[in-house]
């Protein structure tokens, strides 16, 4: 029976099932206990993990006790630069920076130029770096640590990566490539290739890698796990995210080639509200009158849904809009305009951030410590590359 959505690193349709996608992928959901645990742990819990965002794991179960053990992790994630970031893309960046200062972990950050030139057949290599800058700049703004981020470029950054890439290649026959990534006769050997690469810096350190992302991205993941103990490394571990409803409705995500869809990191204050109060799916009634004696709709509401993801940590307040939009006191209108307050002082503050990311960024990519090892001392030992 044909599944009515679809899910892969590349594309995501439909509304998705994420019970029955937790069951197609064989992840598995994060229990109460292991939100507890990451509370005792860290002392709070962020509201991305309070509010279920992240929801699905691999082995975070055993992070936890290497972190309890003396043994501790790493964390890698990563962007590939097609275009401006919206509010989705920066959601995984935001919990691993949570996750880097609550366990002094470092933070590998992968930025995939060249899968995204193999992707895009329209976009120069020229262009793809301009994106790549661009987006680090982003990314940098959330607020990482210098001393023990590591963001590279894969174009820039190959030569170090491409020994253990030819080991990881070597393992994962077209077979199976094909059946995770649905690969054809038409795809370009690039993109083919690609995979292997990004398992790589799952193996930059000694330790468990623990990886935050949204769930689309986890077949690279279970690649890395057929093969990383026959190479002498750990399995991956993985924190899964939903993905950040666009817009427009609950199915798919936001894309950045649909404007409507999505708030950009970019976007001004004017532009914010005009998408907000244009485009943003309402749970409300036709009219006043219905409204105030019916009721709104939080569950398919897109700006109390956003809220809720993120945007409204409070979560007493947050209870007082959803009772209040449920009853019928607070219109359509007034949980948009909540919510257009709350996305323009968020971004607001990020592009304050990002205007200090430009003196940051040749620390986190060179001359931080975190950056200089890896530049000069390389991930591999020769024991690594036997």
């Amino acid at each position: 029976m044909a599944e009515e959505f679809t899910v892969t690193p590349w594309e995501v349709k439909g509304r998705v099932d994420y019970e029955k996608l937790v069951k197609i992928f064989g992840t598995e959901f994060i229990g109460e206990e292991l939100f507890k645990k990451i509370e005792a742990l860290a002392g709070e819990l962020h509201v991305l993990l309070r509010r279920r965002v992240f929801f699905s794991h691999r082995d975070l179960d055993l992070v936890l006790e290497d972190y309890e053990g003396g043994r501790g992790f790493f964390l890698y994630t990563g962007r590939g630069p097609s275009g401006p970031m919206h509010i989705g893309h920066i959601i995984p960046f935001i919990l691993t920076r949570w996750l880097q200062e609550k366990f002094r972990a470092n933070v590998y950050i992968m930025i995939t130029d060249d899968e995204k030139y193999f992707d895009e057949p329209g976009m120069s290599l020229s262009e793809v770096k301009k994106w790549a800058y661009e987006n680090t700049l982003d990314i940098i703004a959330v607020g990482f640590d210098p001393d023990r981020t590591f963001i590279f470029h894969d174009i820039e950054y190959i030569g170090k990566l491409y020994p253990m890439a030819v080991k990881v290649a070597k393992r994962i026959n077209f077979n199976t490539a094909r059946a995770v990534f649905g690969f054809t006769g038409s795809t370009n050997i690039g993109l083919i290739f690609y995979p292997a690469l990004q398992v790589v810096p799952t193996f930059f350190e000694k330790k468990r890698c623990l990886i935050p992302a949204a769930i689309d991205q986890d077949p690279y993941w279970r690649i890395q796990r057929d093969i990383a103990e026959s190479m002498g490394y750990y399995k991956t571990a993985a924190l899964h995210s939903k993905f950040m409803p666009p817009l427009t409705g609950l199915e798919g995500k936001m894309s950045s080639s649909k404007p409507e869809t999505a708030i950009f990191l970019h976007d001004d204050p004017k532009t914010v509200r005009y998408k907000i109060m244009k485009y943003a799916f309402s749970g409300g009634q036709p009219t006043i009158e219905l409204h105030r004696k019916l009721g709104g709709n939080p569950e398919i509401d897109i700006s109390f849904q956003w809220l809720h993801i993120y945007f409204e940590p409070d979560d007493v307040k947050l209870k007082k809009i959803e009772e209040e939009y449920r009853g019928g006191k607070m219109l359509t209108g007034e949980l948009k305009e909540y919510l257009v307050e709350k996305l323009n002082n968020f971004l607001e503050e990020h592009r304050s951030r990002r205007e200090q990311a430009r003196e940051l960024i040749k620390i986190i990519m060179y001359n931080g410590e975190l950056a200089r090892k890896m530049w000069k001392e390389g991930p591999w030992s020769p024991e690594d590359l036997e």
